[in-house]
């Protein structure tokens, strides 16, 4: 248990200090993102582009697992799950902070009428369904479920739901990285693809402890 407890705290600590890191000293992510993208007009992404698609729906999805974080925290006195619902709600909401300063930055809408993920060309693919917004989301029903179980159920539902929620997140952070300009917000989005292929592994292993598994 000890040595499961500590890879969390690493695993998740990676990301939380690629945050940090990015929003040290007053102005640190205008002077990052300035230096990548430059000052002119010219060089600011544009609102269609994939670096806004990509800051705008990683910024909803995030904020899911931090809802569901939360959730989670309140159905277990486990410590293990409790630690790594803690550990993933404060770094995606340091990330989902990051993410809306930079729309902020750029002068560009936090809300799009286009279809999530459009700038992946999966516009049409993510349809939303049950208040599933984008791949590997939770609807609103499982959510309800969440919030009506405890203990082990709840614990075992959680890894579960936060495991694809990892996949989806997984595969769009992938898409910033392909398609993304801003440098910054790149390198951003590869630590999103480390740290939570880390905790996907991680979870798995809390999964076969509590004698289940992802969900296929």
């Amino acid at each position: 248990m000890h040595g499961r407890a500590g890879q969390v705290r690493l695993g998740a600590g990676l990301v939380t200090g690629a945050a940090v890191t990015a929003l040290l000293a007053a102005g640190g992510i205008t002077y990052a993102v300035a230096q990548d993208s430059g000052s002119d007009s010219s060089k600011t992404p544009s609102a269609d582009s994939a670096d806004a698609g990509f800051a705008r729906d990683m910024a909803v999805h995030h904020q899911q697992a931090v809802e569901m974080s939360y959730i989670v925290r309140d159905r277990t006195t486990d410590e293990e799950v409790r630690r790594l619902a803690y550990d993933i709600a404060q770094t995606q909401a340091n990330q989902r902070g990051m993410l809306i300063g930079w729309l902020d930055l750029w002068g560009l809408p936090k809300v799009s009428a286009r279809a999530p993920m459009t700038w992946m060309g999966m516009g049409g693919m993510a349809e939303a369904k049950d208040g599933a917004l984008m791949p590997g989301m939770a609807t609103n029903t499982e959510l309800d479920k969440l919030r009506s179980l405890s203990g082990k159920q709840a614990e075992v539902f959680f890894l579960q739901l936060m495991t694809d929620h990892h996949k989806g997140g997984v595969h769009m952070a992938e898409g910033c990285v392909s398609k993304c300009a801003v440098g910054v917000e790149k390198r951003l989005a590869q630590g999103m693809v480390a740290a939570q292929e880390s905790e996907i592994q991680l979870m798995a292993g809390m999964l076969k402890e509590r004698g289940a598994a992802a969900r296929p």
